[in-house]
């Protein structure tokens, strides 16, 4: 065999030996953020600063009932929710959209008056609950504006495969925070588990 030969016969063979490129990581959907099914429940404990501290750490259970002919899940607190391929939704809005990464930004329109914006705040944080330690959560914002000088602020830390774990409300009235509602995770059944 001469050189000329020899060097193309090496470089496919080379070719052949090289491992194959590492395939791109999976793009979470926002279902797995929010497993819908009949028979999944969240218990949530109530520690609402603006609660008297007798009523603090009450709990409050949601629990998915049934399904229905178009394919919502119906909750006991009759909320009806559903995920498509980008979003998890209820009938009006759209509480948590893929692409999953920090500063995804989408509207609902709720009313012929309001307009909620959300956003995704942060991926990949840490939430620590009654229930556990949860890794890998995503966190969105929504905003609605309530007057002139008013904003009402909600947060949903959402973990996989779980739900959501911490639940945060506050109005923004003229630059000032007033803290509402705060419920974290107490315990959860997903998947029959």
């Amino acid at each position: 065999m001469t050189l000329r030969t020899l060097v193309p016969i090496l470089a496919l063979a080379l070719a052949c030996a090289r491992a194959p490129a590492p395939a791109a990581p999976r793009a979470a959907a926002p279902a797995e953020y929010f497993p819908l099914a009949v028979g999944n429940s969240w218990t949530y404990v109530d520690e609402s600063p603006a609660l008297p501290p007798e009523r603090r750490g009450a709990l409050r259970t949601v629990r998915i009932l049934e399904r229905t002919a178009d394919g919502y899940f119906r909750d006991s607190d009759r909320g009806e929710l559903r995920a498509d391929g980008a979003c998890v939704h209820d009938r009006l809005r759209r509480l948590l959209c893929a692409p999953l990464a920090q500063g995804q930004q989408w509207t609902s329109v709720v009313s012929a008056s309001s307009t909620e914006r959300y956003e995704i705040a942060a991926v990949g944080e840490t939430a620590e609950t009654p229930a556990g330690r949860f890794e890998g959560c995503v966190r969105v914002r929504a905003h609605n504006r309530a007057g002139p000088t008013t904003d009402n602020v909600l947060e949903i830390t959402y973990a996989p495969g779980v739900g959501p774990v911490r639940i945060e409300t506050w109005a923004v009235v003229e630059g000032n925070v007033a803290p509402q509602v705060r419920a974290v995770l107490g315990s959860y059944r997903v998947g029959g588990k």
